[in-house]
């Protein structure tokens, strides 16, 4: 699939782009940390991209739960969670204080690379989350 057919849907969806751009990503969704789609990838759908981003909510709950049951943990901060199947990779990994990046890559992915391209696109997430609105100037 080329990358103008991967257009990207949402307004947050421009952090996904150099992600759908790495070979063997398929689909990405920012989700908020209770479930909702903030963006996701064309290809996904807006119903895809709904039940992947529950499912992401779903994911990260049980995986600090899966955590403190073996570290006695109370609070798990979550670097990334990876689920591995025939079909091929899902990758989650927080996207700031109340949000997650999730993609979807085929079997034999570089998954080093699409981690390292993920951490990447959350830093500029939260860069432009965190820039203050432009005033129209009055001239």
């Amino acid at each position: 699939m080329t990358a103008q057919l991967r257009r990207h849907t949402e307004d947050l969806s421009w952090v996904l782009t150099p992600l759908l751009d790495l070979p063997g990503v398929q689909n990405a969704v920012i989700a908020t940390g209770d479930g909702l789609v903030t963006g996701h990838s064309a290809d996904l759908g807006r119903d895809g991209a709904d039940r992947v981003a529950a499912m992401t909510a779903s994911l990260h709950a049980a995986a600090r739960a899966f955590t403190t049951a073996f570290t006695g943990a109370e609070k798990v901060k979550l670097n990334q969670t990876v689920v591995e199947s025939e079909h091929g990779y899902a990758v989650v990994t927080p996207a700031g204080e109340n949000s997650s990046l999730a993609v979807f890559a085929l079997p034999g992915a570089d998954l080093g690379t699409i981690a390292y391209q993920m951490q990447v696109q959350v830093a500029a997430l939260a860069r432009a989350l965190a820039s203050p609105a432009r005033e129209a100037s009055h001239t």
